[in-house]
């Protein structure tokens, strides 16, 4: 049992070291324990390797029922604490600011695009994050430093250690607890004046329509183009505007899609998915730390904009930046007629 246990920590240890992901780490715990199990099962009895693994292969199913019944007690408690964080009854946002809250979005309430009402919009505004890994971790941090008044993100994913090169809202000590909810955690923590909707689960087409009525903008932050397109359909069909964006190694890009106020949808754009050999992820390519916070920074101020009405957004224009080359340039997008989702809605608006 002790070779066991010192054969487990040394590959959970250099799992860490490599910065392999958990389920990775889980994989290479349950085959050494397989490993461990089928000695037993074809080994004769009082052989040297079964007596050193515990003589007994009843000891290991036992601990695999009793580690099961943990994992799935653990999964279950985290479920039903997602679902009662966010069937939480939101809090009443006042009539009016208090004086820390005056103080607090100062410089915002000064500049002329702003002022209070651009504040006051902020603060009655809610947006879906879809995503809390590298574009989402700046693009939440940013909104509720805002003062969004309602900030709600999806994500089923854990934290893990290879997350924390760039997904900046998560803390070391946060290993191993969803995102979402550690993500809710650093929000609260810098503005306790905004309310933070948590859910721990994958978005999938039989919630995103419910989903997303509640919320005014939607942010796709997602790295896999199944989501992408799902979260485009689902943001096209109810009318809300989508603010997307993506990256790989030390490129990035952004727009706005908003089909209602004349814009192509991302499916105008994009209206195929590319072969996954051509757009490998960032486990597979890899990404400089920082520009995830560069591009989610761009989509939380493309948000504040839309809310607010300042300046001139990204409507129509899909921007690339290339940090390697310190370069910026910016494309005309235009809706299609023949849109599989859109149907080039933003050309009737438009005309």
């Amino acid at each position: 049992m002790i070779m066991v246990g010192a054969m487990a920590a040394a590959l959970w240890g250099i799992g860490m070291l490599m910065g392999a992901p958990m389920r990775a780490r889980w994989t290479m715990l349950a085959m050494l324990i397989g490993a461990v199990i089928l000695g037993h099962l074809v080994l004769p009895d009082g052989h040297p390797l079964r007596m050193a693994t515990g003589g007994d292969v009843r000891l290991w199913i036992m601990l695999i029922v009793f580690g099961g019944i943990i994992a799935g007690y653990r999964n279950l408690l985290g479920r039903v604490r997602a679902r009662a964080v966010s069937n939480a009854t939101p809090e009443q946002i006042p009539a009016s600011f208090s004086d820390t809250e005056l103080n607090r979005y100062a410089r915002h309430i000064i500049l002329r695009e702003v002022g209070g009402p651009g504040q006051k919009a902020l603060r009655d505004a809610s947006v879906l994050v879809v995503g809390a890994g590298g574009l989402g971790a700046p693009a939440l941090q940013y909104l509720a430093a805002a003062g969004v008044g309602t900030i709600g993100v999806i994500d089923d994913d854990l934290v893990e250690n290879a997350n924390l090169q760039r997904q900046v809202i998560h803390l070391d000590r946060n290993i191993g607890v969803p995102k979402v909810h550690s993500a809710a955690e650093a929000m609260r923590a810098q503005n306790p004046f905004v309310t933070v909707q948590p859910y721990h689960r994958r978005l999938t087409a039989e919630i995103a329509n419910d989903l997303f009525a509640e919320y005014d903008v939607i942010l796709d932050g997602t790295d896999n183009f199944d989501t992408r397109y799902l979260v485009n359909r689902t943001a096209v069909a109810l009318e809300k505007p989508l603010i997307a964006a993506a990256l790989t190694q030390w490129e990035g890009q952004i727009s706005v899609y908003d089909p209602t106020n004349g814009t192509p949808c991302y499916a105008c754009v994009f209206p195929v998915a590319p072969d996954a050999e051509l757009v490998p992820s960032c486990a597979e390519a890899g990404v400089i730390g920082p520009l995830p916070g560069v591009i989610g920074s761009m989509m939380a101020v493309e948000t504040i904009k839309l809310i607010t009405g300042a300046g001139d957004g990204l409507r129509g224009r899909l921007l690339i930046y290339d940090a390697l080359y310190a370069q910026t340039r910016t494309i005309a997008v235009k809706p299609r007629k023949d849109c599989a989702v859109c149907a080039g809605k933003g050309l009737r608006v438009s005309g």
